[in-house]
């Protein structure tokens, strides 16, 4: 029976030493995801916030048209245009009539070539399910997260006394009616 007391006082031991073990070597996978892999050459994927089968794809809009800026971005691109909530990835075809969102600053301009902002690579930044970008014309922070149905905005504005959100409902393919109720 005394030979028995040590070897059950150590088996408590050896499990809480392998469990430490085992809990220091998880890895966070989802830092080694790059979104932008793909946003150029013929790629046509966007560096959005999504999740895996989710309904929502927010992303910046920094094309009009073109067959390069199907997916709403490119990689080379330097301007935002705005940030709509669904996307295609990979398809090589624009879809879905999004509707896009801008935040801006002073008098409201209503026109898509008045109203976009620059943007600098050094400023954007994405992981999965997260995406922000400094707009460079209202200094403007876009911030866009996901989650299975719905796309989060979060605009942090400078001091100013005009702060707008411009919404188009005729963005990227051609309209046949439409309305916003408030």
């Amino acid at each position: 029976m005394k030979f028995l007391q040590p070897r059950i006082l150590f088996l408590p031991l050896f499990f809480m030493l392998i469990n430490e073990a085992s809990a220091q070597k998880k890895v966070d996978y989802t830092k080694l995801v790059d979104p932008f892999i793909g946003t150029g050459g013929h790629g046509h994927t966007f560096p959005g916030a999504t999740l895996p089968f989710g309904m929502v794809q927010l992303s910046p809009d920094t094309r009009l048209e073109g067959w390069d800026g199907c997916s709403g971005y490119y990689t080379t691109d330097t301007l935002v245009y705005g940030f709509s909530h669904t996307h295609l990835s990979g398809t090589g075809i624009a879809d879905y009539c999004d509707i896009l969102m801008m935040p801006t600053t002073g008098k409201p301009q209503l026109k898509n070539k008045d109203y976009r902002s620059g943007f600098q690579k050094k400023n954007e930044d994405a992981a999965p399910g997260y995406y922000t970008t400094l707009l460079d014309k209202y200094q403007i922070t876009a911030e866009l997260t996901a989650t299975t149905r719905v796309g989060v905005h979060r605009y942090t504005f400078p001091s100013t006394k005009e702060a707008n959100i411009i919404i188009d409902l005729q963005h990227r393919d051609p309209v046949v009616d439409s309305w916003i109720e408030v």
